[in-house]
């Protein structure tokens, strides 16, 4: 049995949930949000929390799918009341990150800028060497960062790239200089 997946999940004042056969719509103050469930998960609305139950526990998969589909549905939830947002740094020396119109121009040492355009739902900001990628699909928000870091990994060395804002980069040491030892 999913842990999980057995805790109701409460609808906020100002959050409309509908369910309509397997499509669950969810609206708040920042937007609106569709998931399309599996159809071995049944949602049921109450007055003001959600439950998802397997249909069957004899069909596969069903147990496994009732604790992901019940964190979807509460992270669309969160989404459309508070929203995500993943914060990346950049650091080098000559790099550089701006924001133009939807589009996030980088200059990370390469003959050529490179050039992130943002998905719908998606807003970027700029603060010094601090890119901030933020909406209310979590699952976007966390690709479109994802995919960001992925155009300068960071590298061992200098630590050099761009990386998530606490993440922690293991440096490596540099090769030795010839003659240093043992002379």
């Amino acid at each position: 049995m999913s842990r999980i997946g057995k805790q109701p999940i409460e609808i906020p004042s100002g959050v409309e949930v509908n369910v309509k056969g397997q499509e669950l719509k969810v609206k708040g103050q920042k937007g609106e949000l569709v998931l399309n469930c599996h159809k071995n998960i049944e949602i049921r609305k109450d007055a003001k929390e959600l439950v998802l139950k397997p249909k069957s526990l004899e069909k596969p998969g069903a147990l496994a799918l009732w604790g992901t589909y019940r964190m979807l549905v509460f992270n669309m939830i969160e989404g459309v009341t508070r929203g995500f947002e993943k914060k990346l740094e950049l650091q080098g020396t000559g790099y550089k990150v701006s924001v133009s119109g939807k589009k996030l121009v980088m200059e990370l040492g390469f003959s050529h800028s490179v050039e992130v355009e943002a998905p719908e739902g998606i807003n970027f900001s700029v603060e010094k060497n601090q890119i901030t990628v933020s909406g209310i699909d979590k699952q976007m928000v966390g690709q479109v960062a994802a995919d960001i870091r992925a155009k300068k990994k960071v590298e061992p060395y200098k630590g050099k790239g761009i990386r998530y804002l606490d993440e922690f980069v293991r440096r490596k040491e540099g090769k030795k200089v010839a003659g240093e030892e043992g002379e």
